[in-house]
């Protein structure tokens, strides 16, 4: 559907201004997505302080070649949008985006595909991206980390037991 000059201008401009300082964005094919899918995605990243955004290919090109990101960017489908940080929040954790819809990819693989994204600044691709989704978030780790050091401890605890009650066997 063409579009005025003037609307193919605002949405330049909120393109450009949902990418601005953006930590992360991750770019998404969504063909097949049924709308009561698309809503339960939208509504998804909402809770988690990210937006999610339709455009034009031609329009999202221009506007990314105007932020400014460096690297090759990846190629878009035939249905692109894109998610990114609206929310204090989610520009501090710069892997919300790809968590998020790393997640609900899962449940809707054959319409939902993570096609690449930006990160740090630079374009990243497929691979990359899914990489980033798999790690873990910020208090998993320290969990993880707070259980290595406690291990040890544990171990000798449980050792020291194992003396206790052979001697009083």
């Amino acid at each position: 559907m063409a579009l005025s000059k003037e609307k193919k201008k605002e949405m330049l401009a909120k393109v450009r201004t949902a990418l601005k300082g953006a930590p992360s964005v991750v770019f998404v094919n969504f063909h097949g997505l049924t709308v009561a899918e698309v809503t339960q995605l939208r509504r998804g990243l909402r809770a988690a302080g990210l937006g999610y955004m339709v455009a034009k290919k031609t329009l999202a090109k221009r506007a990314l070649d105007e932020v400014g990101f460096t690297g090759t960017l990846p190629e878009f489908p035939q249905e692109f949008a894109f998610a990114y940080p609206t929310s204090e929040q989610a520009i501090a954790d710069a892997l919300a985006p790809v968590r998020t819809v790393y997640a609900f990819q899962k449940e809707h693989k054959e319409h939902l595909d993570i096609v690449g994204g930006v990160f740090e600044g630079q374009y990243r691709d497929k691979a990359s991206m899914l990489s980033f989704a798999t790690i873990p978030s910020r208090e998993v780790l320290y969990a993880q980390f707070v259980n290595l050091i406690n291990s040890p401890i544990q171990r000798l605890a449980v050792a020291l037991d194992q003396i206790a009650q052979s001697k009083s066997a």
